[in-house]
C-alpha cells in the first residue's frame, strides 16, 4: 500500500516569529549587566538547550544519569507518598505538587536508585526536610524544589544537627538541578564519601552558614560539575570541594556574601586536599576569598569577573581541561548574573508537561503508555523516534492527556503497524491502536494495519489501523493504513457524543473505511479509495452510525478524494446501523472537495436492510471529475452549510476548537 504527503501548509508568520525567538536567545546569550566586562569567552562546545531533560557535565558519562527514565509517572501531594516512590526498588518519576511539610522536623527522605523526583511548577516545596542518598544509590535526578527551613534558631553554627537540604554518601550519577535552597542547618548541599558523577546546576543557595560541600575523604575520587548556581547572602562553602578528582565549577554567581568579619571561614570556592579545580566565567561580586586552594590542591581560573572583593585570589596548577571530558556552553562572565537570577531555581516550565521516550525510556509505545499514571492530570508527550513498531497500542480512558507524536522529518518515518484481522477477536480487537481516553493528540505518525486481504478467504476480514471512543481526539498529520474498516471513530454508547478532529493527514481503504459514530471532521486531507479490482463496485469510503439526536456525523471538508478504481465504481457511503439499531441514523457532509471519477453517479447506497434515503447524506459545492447533480445526489442548501461547519461540528457544549489553533 501507498499513501500520499499531506498539505503541508505553511502557517502564516512563521518566519517573522522563527526571527523573533533567535533574536530573544541571542539577546539573553550576551546578557548585558551595566558596566560589567567579561574577559573574551571560548567558543561554546556542542550542548543541548538550556531546558534539557538530559544532565550535562560529568553526571553524563560513564554511562549518563537518567533517572526514573522508563518506569511509572506518579504525582505526590504528601510525605507518605513521596516517601513510598522515593524508596521503591523499580524506577519511577515522581512529580511533587504543592507544599510537602516533613514530619518530625529534619526528616530527610531516602531515596533509591533510578528515581527522578521533580516539582511540578515552581511551586513545589520540601519544607522542614530534605532528602538523603545512601551508599551505593545511583542514578537519581532531583529537580525544580525549595527544600527549605530546617534551620534552628540561635544555632548558626549547626554542631548539633545535621539537617541537610541533600545529602550524598558513596553515591554516583545524580543531577541536583534549579533547586532553591534557603535556611538549612546543616549543609544545603553534601556530597560526602567519595561519591562519583555529579553535576549540580541552575541552583539557588540562600541564607545559609554551611552552604556546599563535596568530599569529607581522603580518596581523591569525585568528579563533579557545578555550573549556573547562584549563591547569595551565604558564608562559607560555596562550594568547598575536598580532595576531588575534578571539579568543575563554571558561570556561578556569586553576591550579597554575609559578613560576620570572619577573616578565615567566610569565602566563595575553596579547592581543598589534592582537590584539581578549574573555575570558568564566573561573577563574583562583594566576596571574601572569592576563590582559594590549600598547597596541594590545584586551581586554574580563567574568564571571570571581580567586583568588591578581597582576601585570597589563589590560582596554580595545571588542574586539568574539562574538555576532555565533556562539551560545554560557556556563556559570558558579564551575562552570568541577568541568566543565572532569570533561569536558576525552580522554574514554571519545568516539570509541567512529561515527555517519555520510545525507545530512549522505553522500549515500546504500549511499555510508555502504561508509564502514565490513572487519572493523569498533566500532559504527556510520548516522543516515538523514527521506526517501525510492530505492536498493538491502548490508551485506556483512565489514561487522558497524552500525546502520540513521531519524531522523525516526515509521518511515514514512524510507524505503528499489525495485522489481525476481525477473524481474530472481532473488529475491536483487530485495531493496530485504540484510543479509548479523551484529549488525545497524535501528530506526525502512520497507523497501519497491514493485514493482506486477498492472501486469505476469512468470513472477519475488517483489520482496523484505528479505533476511537474517547472524546476530543485529534490527528495531525497523521496516516491510516488499511482495507476494510481503516479508521473508526466512535463513542462509548450510542447517545454519547465524542468528537474528533483529522487535519493535514492521509487515509486510504476500501470497504467503510472511514467509520463509526463520533462526530469527525476530516479537513484538507488525503482520502484514498483503493481499487479491488471490480468493474462495478470497489467499496464504500464512509459507513457512520450517527445517533439520530446528533445533528452532526461525519464532516469531510476542503479534501482530496483520490482513486484508481475505474471511473463509476465507487461509493461515498452507506448507513451503518450497528445490530440493526434503529436510532443510528447515518449523518454524513462532503463539503468543498475534490471527487475522483470512480465515484459512482448514484454514490450512496443501502446497507443491511437499510436505505440511504433514510440517513442524512449530501454534499456541498464537491467539485472534480466525480462531482455532479443528479436527483440521486442530494445537495445541502447554502443556508444549511452555514450551520454545518467545522467550528459548529466540533463546538459540542465546551467550545472545543482545535481548528482554531492554526
Amino acid at each position: 500500500m501507498t499513501h500520499l504527503r499531506s498539505k503541508r501548509l505553511s502557517r502564516p508568520g512563521h518566519g517573522r516569529i522563527a526571527a523573533a525567538v533567535l533574536g530573544l536567545v541571542a539577546a539573553l546569550g550576551l546578557g548585558a549587566i551595566g558596566d560589567a566586562r567579561a574577559a573574551p569567552s571560548p567558543r561554546p562546545g556542542p550542548t543541548a538547550d538550556r531546558w534539557t531533560d538530559r544532565p550535562h557535565g560529568f553526571a553524563s558519562l560513564a554511562g549518563g544519569t537518567t533517572g526514573g527514565a522508563g518506569g511509572k509517572v506518579v504525582t505526590v501531594t504528601d510525605q507518605a507518598a513521596l516517601a513510598k516512590y522515593a524508596a521503591a526498588e523499580e524506577p519511577y518519576v515522581i512529580r511533587v505538587k504543592g507544599t510537602l511539610e516533613m514530619e518530625p522536623f529534619g526528616t530527610e527522605i531516602p531515596v533509591a536508585s533510578d528515581k527522578t523526583i521533580i516539582g511540578v511548577s515552581d511551586t513545589a516545596e520540601i519544607v522542614h526536610g530534605g532528602f538523603t542518598l545512601d551508599p551505593g544509590t545511583h542514578n537519581v535526578v532531583i529537580r525544580n524544589l525549595t527544600i527549605r527551613d530546617t534551620a534552628v534558631e540561635g544555632n548558626w553554627d549547626c554542631k548539633d544537627t545535621d539537617y541537610d537540604g541533600i545529602r550524598l554518601d558513596t553515591a554516583h550519577h545524580v543531577w541536583i538541578d534549579h533547586i532553591r535552597f534557603s535556611r538549612i542547618c546543616d549543609g544545603q548541599l553534601d556530597i560526602r564519601k567519595d561519591s562519583e558523577y555529579v553535576t549540580v546546576s541552575y541552583n539557588q543557595f540562600t541564607d545559609n552558614n554551611k552552604t556546599f560541600g563535596i568530599g569529607w575523604t581522603p580518596n581523591v575520587t569525585t568528579q563533579i560539575t557545578v555550573d549556573h548556581n547562584w549563591f547569595r547572602g551565604t558564608k562559607q562553602r560555596n562550594p568547598s570541594a575536598d580532595n576531588c578528582a575534578y571539579a568543575h565549577l563554571y558561570n556561578n554567581y556569586l553576591s550579597a556574601q554575609l559578613s560576620d568579619g570572619d577573616p578565615v571561614w567566610t569565602y566563595g570556592n575553596w579547592a581543598r586536599g589534592r582537590t584539581k579545580m578549574v573555575i570558568e566565567n564566573s561573577f563574583y561580586d562583594g566576596v571574601q576569598h572569592p576563590y582559594q586552594a590549600d598547597a596541594t590542591a590545584e586551581l586554574v581560573q580563567r574568564g571571570s569577573i571581580l567586583r568588591n572583593t578581597s582576601g585570597r585570589h589563589d590560582a596554580w596548577g595545571t588542574a586539568f581541561d574539562p574538555r576532555d571530558f565533556y562539551s560545554y556552553r560557556l556563556d559570558p562572565a558579564a551575562a552570568v548574573p541577568a541568566l543565572v537570577k532569570r533561569f536558576s531555581g525552580p522554574q514554571q516550565r519545568i516539570g509541567g508537561p512529561v515527555t517519555l521516550h520510545v525507545p530512549g525510556d522505553h522500549p515500546t509505545v504500549q511499555s510508555a503508555v502504561d508509564a502514565v499514571p490513572d487519572g493523569n492530570d498533566v500532559p504527556v508527550t510520548i516522543a516515538v523516534a523514527p521506526g517501525t513498531y510492530r505492536e498493538k497500542v491502548f490508551i485506556p480512558a483512565s489514561k487522558p492527556g497524552i500525546e502520540l507524536r513521531g519524531t522523525g522529518r516526515d509521518r511515514s518515518d514512524t510507524v505503528i503497524v499489525f495485522d489481525t484481522p476481525a477473524e481474530y477477536g472481532g473488529s475491536t480487537g483487530s485495531a493496530t491502536v485504540r484510543i479509548a481516553a479523551n484529549d488525545v493528540t497524535a501528530r506526525n505518525l502512520t497507523f497501519s494495519n497491514d493485514f493482506d486481504e486477498a492472501a486469505v478467504e476469512l468470513k472477519g476480514e475488517q483489520a482496523l489501523a484505528m479505533k476511537t471512543t474517547g472524546d476530543r481526539i485529534v490527528f495531525e498529520d497523521t496516516a491510516f493504513l488499511g482495507n476494510q474498516d481503516t479508521l473508526m471513530t466512535d463513542s462509548p454508547k450510542l447517545n454519547v457524543i465524542s468528537r474528533v478532529y483529522v487535519r493535514d493527514s492521509y487515509i486510504e481503504g476500501d470497504v467503510d473505511f472511514i467509520y463509526g459514530r463520533a462526530t469527525t471532521v476530516i479537513e484538507r486531507s488525503v482520502i484514498r479509495a483503493l481499487s479491488r479490482g471490480s468493474d462495478s463496485n470497489n467499496g464504500y469510503i464512509t459507513a457512520a452510525s450517527t445517533w439520530k439526536g446528533n445533528p452532526y456525523g461525519f464532516l469531510i471538508t476542503k479534501s482530496k478524494i483520490v482513486s484508481d478504481a475505474p471511473d463509476g465504481t465507487y461509493h461515498l457511503g452507506r448507513p451503518w446501523h450497528p445490530g440493526g439499531e434503529p436510532d443510528a441514523v447515518a449523518q454524513v457532509l462532503i463539503r468543498d472537495t475534490r471527487l475522483p471519477a470512480a465515484v459512482k453517479s448514484s454514490p450512496w447506497t443501502d446497507m443491511s436492510g437499510f436505505s440511504w434515503k433514510d440517513a442524512r447524506f449530501s454534499e456541498y459545492r464537491t467539485y472534480g471529475p466525480g462531482a455532479s447533480v443528479t436527483p440521486d445526489r442530494p445537495q445541502m442548501s447554502d443556508r444549511d452549510a452555514r450551520s454545518h461547519t467545522v467550528t459548529a461540528y466540533l463546538a459540542g457544549t465546551d467550545g472545543w476548537a482545535p481548528h482554531t489553533r492554526h
